[in-house]
């Protein structure tokens, strides 16, 4: 059957089309992609502004679309911390739902953590192991660990690289006083929430999923992704730390003629950067490899698994 997602992001919001079944690999079929950016559009008092939640709306709306001339028998959609936060979020999510038929959900951070995780092990297999997932949204930074399908440990952390971009690395590029101190609460911010995962013991692969975990590799030295998504891609903690200071010396322009990195996410890219950094560690890691599957298909293979 055919499957369509709607997943709503701090930073863009995506239509996946998979044909799918109990049992199957999703292929996918089409992909729709709007940078909304909702962080962009939010008040002073963290509310979703007027103009965010008509562009929001708008999209939906093209996605009901397009997923009607592609056939899919089952949209669904679901929204991640840029919604979940706002204090208008269930106001936001009704106005959707009443102009397009499509009531998003609200996932929580741990929920982010898990579904990514199941989607991780899918593609890696029993034969990975026990599994570490590292997953920097727009928003949130969601860590994950275990040995089945549904992690041991799920945690969320508002350090996501639209987040941190805009919390603590202003201009363009910032001033290396911001940077040190960025550096330094997002560390302090990792390290509180790190126990859980060091009691659980040591992974036997380390994981990095989503966009910013993918550009990275790719300014990294990873394979550029014309080499398809079955090339194994790696990142070295070792050369992320080696590319972090020009990075941060480097403005949003500069970043996004790098390989692998677009003009809409090249402002966020070094805050992605200092949150892997910390990450890999504070968790002693030495590389993470990249998996091309996170949330959105953890969110179809649920979903296709209570269907079988």
């Amino acid at each position: 059957m055919r499957l369509g997602v709607v997943d709503v992001g701090s930073n863009t919001v995506h239509l996946l089309v998979v044909d799918a079944h109990p049992g199957a690999q999703p292929i996918p079929a089409s992909k729709h992609k709007i940078e909304l950016r909702l962080s962009e559009h939010v008040t002073d008092d963290g509310r979703i502004a007027d103009e965010g939640r008509a562009r929001l709306t708008d999209f939906v709306a093209q996605c009901v679309t397009v997923a009607e001339d592609q056939g899919v028998q089952d949209l669904r959609g679901f929204v991640t911390s840029a919604i979940r936060e706002a204090p208008n979020g269930a106001e936001v999510l009704d106005h959707v739902a009443e102009r397009t038929g499509v009531r998003l959900d609200v996932l929580t951070g741990e929920e982010e953590a898990r579904l990514t995780f199941l989607a991780v092990r899918r593609w890696f297999g029993w034969s990975a192991g026990t599994l570490l997932v590292a997953d920097i949204g727009g928003g949130s930074l969601e860590l994950a660990l275990g040995m089945d399908e549904d992690p041991d440990v799920a945690i969320s952390v508002p350090l996501g690289a639209g987040r941190v971009t805009r919390d603590l690395l202003p201009g363009d590029p910032p001033s290396p006083a911001d940077v040190r101190e960025a550096r330094r609460r997002v560390r302090a911010t990792i390290a509180a929430q790190l126990r859980p995962l060091t009691r659980a013991g040591a992974p036997d692969l380390a994981v990095g999923t989503s966009k910013t975990m993918r550009s990275l590799a790719r300014v990294c030295g990873a394979a550029p992704s014309s080499e398809g998504m079955y090339a194994e891609r790696y990142l070295p903690r070792e050369r992320l730390g080696e590319r972090l200071p020009e990075l941060a010396t480097m403005t949003a322009a500069e970043r996004a003629d790098l390989p692998g990195v677009s003009a809409s996410r090249s402002r966020q890219l070094l805050a992605g950067a200092v949150v892997a950094d910390a990450t890999m560690d504070l968790l002693g890691l030495d590389r993470l490899q990249i998996c091309p599957w996170a949330l959105r298909e953890g969110i179809l293979l649920r979903h296709l698994d209570r269907m079988g």
